[in-house]
């Protein structure tokens, strides 16, 4: 049914930090429920929660278990600003849609923080500035036209040149744009955050269970499992992330490599205001802080899926980032504490889809790419959800398959 992937490997910052334990059964019998979700990551996890909070009977499943796929691997800086800059975007798919799919974007974020903010989710998340450096993509006029473009969809973005640049944050380049509102947080105890609150509704969770085939029809989906059993639901939602479900159109998808570190704590060197930094380059590097006042910090994305040369790569990639993050900020201890590596998808556009598949309505999927996957991932379950309650969400067709 799907192409495995091991999707991470080394060592997550996150490991270092207690995430509630999410339980689940094992799977012995046939079982039916509205909607079956298919991925216990942060996908599922958004999906599970939307789902029963709107009164559905809900299953999931995961062949590995609850945060064992890409969810650990991502460094978390949930931001609006799309991979692909405003002005590129607009040339790609015209400027009313690139304009839409960035305002969807930041609207995606504030209705995440409000949403944790009310289940009362633990995941340590408070609202962060950003700031996206000149680099060898866009040079400080391209930045400047980039700001102005923002500022036209109704997005508050401000353009800095050197000196305050210099000046606020300590950082020598040739001009910026601040933006403000992206939100910094524990992906691990987010997720299992949201699957908690999915419990506590009745939903039930089983792993490790394998899907192996699925059929469906007019009025239901059947899904086979390795072991078995199947799973009858109106709905199946695949929250499979960059593991690839056959049934979903892959034409315009692709599996990079990325890799990542993050230092020891040091709380009184971490920059001002600890913004999110990222570079208009490519290959861009971004880093963030956590609240303990660690630096995670990654980049150096190569286009090639193979992952025993990726898992080679990890030392000396990770000393590249190192290397790049004390360019920029000398005064930090840069050695890594933590180092790993994973594969995640991208798009041409940058943008993800959702939605139902082409020819097979009761089928949706749930697929956050890039480097906005938590943000994607809000948007997906505000999408999904709509539809299966018989809603359209006015951007769908921004994200659908057949866009």
């Amino acid at each position: 049914m799907s192409r495995k992937l091991d999707l991470r490997t080394g060592r997550p910052v996150w490991s270092a930090y207690r995430t509630p334990a999410v339980p689940t059964s094992a799977l012995t019998r046939d079982a039916k429920a509205d909607v079956l979700i298919v991925g216990m990551g942060i996908s599922g996890a958004m999906m599970a929660e939307a789902l029963t909070a709107d009164g559905h009977s809900v299953i999931g499943i995961d062949r590995r278990g609850p945060l064992k796929g890409s969810t650990p691997a991502t460094t978390a800086l949930v931001q609006f600003e799309i991979d692909q800059p405003l002005t590129t975007l607009a040339k790609m798919i015209g400027k009313g849609p690139a304009e839409q799919a960035w305002r969807r974007s930041r609207l995606a974020v504030s209705n995440l923080a409000a949403r944790i903010a009310e289940l009362g989710i633990n995941c340590g998340p408070s609202r962060t500035q950003s700031l996206y450096l000149a680099g060898t993509v866009l040079g400080p006029s391209e930045l400047r036209d980039e700001a102005d473009a923002r500022r036209q969809a109704g997005i508050a973005a401000t353009y800095l040149t050197p000196a305050p640049l210099a000046e606020t944050f300590g950082i020598e380049r040739d001009g910026a744009i601040l933006s403000h509102g992206n939100i910094a947080l524990d992906p691990r105890k987010l997720t299992a955050g949201l699957l908690l609150k999915a419990l506590e509704r009745k939903a039930r969770f089983y792993a490790p269970v394998e899907a192996t085939a699925i059929e469906d029809s007019a009025d239901e989906v059947v899904v086979s499992t390795r072991d078995g059993q199947t799973i009858t639901a109106r709905h199946v939602v695949l929250a499979t992330g960059y593991e690839l479900v056959d049934v979903v159109p892959a034409a315009a998808h692709q599996i990079i490599s990325t890799w990542a570190m993050a230092t020891r704590p040091q709380s009184r060197k971490i920059w001002p205001r600890a913004a999110f930094i990222w570079e208009a380059s490519d290959p861009y590097l971004y880093m963030r802080a956590t609240a303990d006042g660690r630096v995670i910090c990654g980049g150096e994305d190569e286009d090639f899926v193979d992952e025993t040369r990726r898992d080679g790569l990890i030392a000396d990639k990770s000393a590249r980032i190192s290397e790049k993050l004390g360019r920029l900020f000398p005064h930090l201890d840069v050695r890594p504490e933590f180092a790993w590596t994973g594969s995640f998808g991208t798009t041409t556009t940058g943008l993800p889809y959702i939605g139902a598949i082409p020819r097979h309505p009761r089928i949706h999927a749930v697929m956050g790419y890039g480097g906005n996957g938590i943000t994607f991932s809000q948007i997906a379950s505000e999408i999904v959800s709509a539809s299966i309650n018989g809603l359209e969400d006015t951007d769908a067709r921004l994200f659908a398959f057949n866009r």
